[in-house]
């Protein structure tokens, strides 16, 4: 299954929360079809500036572009390009549903997706989940994972997944990675969030938020990190 990915560009996007920033100063390029890892600890802001890229939460300064659509401007036009895989507690799946009912409900509720798409997606991303097991029962990675299939079902321009690294053991670090690189070969920009920088990769643009307190941090203060080709 293949999908065209859609650039993504932000300059001086900024969020304010009631306390002050919750991210500031952004800027960023991420090309069709490339990978963006927004990393920091918790409250460093990385949810929201994805749900921000993915045109669901409204900035209060700056702009971005997806696709060459310019937002807060066209927000409607951005959140038809961009899948929600995972950003908590905003979106995530229903741990009490089993495996054949998120799927079903993802057909159900999902312009264009079908069982065949869901499946074509569990190949790419190497899962065989069992389809009677409840979400919750899921291990870290096969949850994301199965996050991530129902989005990339979507055949979306650009697929945004948050937390990648949650509750992950050690050893599941880099097989998520390759499996989320695999997404991103198959069309789709992916944007994804997580507290630890990943490991290094051809044309990977990891973005380092820094730890947001009550007081106001100074613009600027996101550094971006392109790793170069190999």
């Amino acid at each position: 299954m293949t999908a065209s990915g859609v650039d993504v560009v932000a300059r001086g996007a900024s969020v304010r929360g009631p306390r002050g920033p919750v991210f500031e100063g952004v800027d960023l390029d991420v090309p069709a079809g490339g990978l963006l890892a927004a990393h920091g600890p918790a409250g460093s802001g990385r949810t929201s500036l994805l749900l921000a890229l993915a045109g669901r939460m409204r900035l209060s300064g700056g702009a971005v572009r997806v696709g060459g659509h310019v937002l807060p401007a066209e927000g409607r036009r951005v959140r038809r390009l961009v899948a929600l895989a995972r950003a908590a507690p905003a979106v995530d799946l229903e741990g009490r549903l089993r495996v054949r009912e998120v799927m079903a409900e993802r057909c159900l509720t999902s312009p264009g997706v079908t069982e065949l798409r869901i499946r074509q997606a569990f190949e790419t991303l190497d899962l065989v989940p069992r389809e009677a097991d409840l979400v919750e029962d899921l291990g870290p990675a096969d949850g994301l994972l199965l996050a991530t299939a129902l989005a990339l079902a979507e055949q979306p321009g650009a697929l945004v997944v948050d937390d990648v690294d949650d509750g992950l053991p050690p050893d599941a670090h880099g097989p998520v990675w390759e499996a989320l690189r695999r997404v991103q070969d198959n069309g789709p920009t992916v944007l994804a969030g997580c507290l630890r920088p990943p490991p290094p990769a051809p044309g990977l643009i990891a973005l380092l938020l820094p730890r947001r307190s009550r007081d106001r941090l100074p613009a600027g203060t996101a550094a971006v990190r392109e790793d170069a080709d190999a």
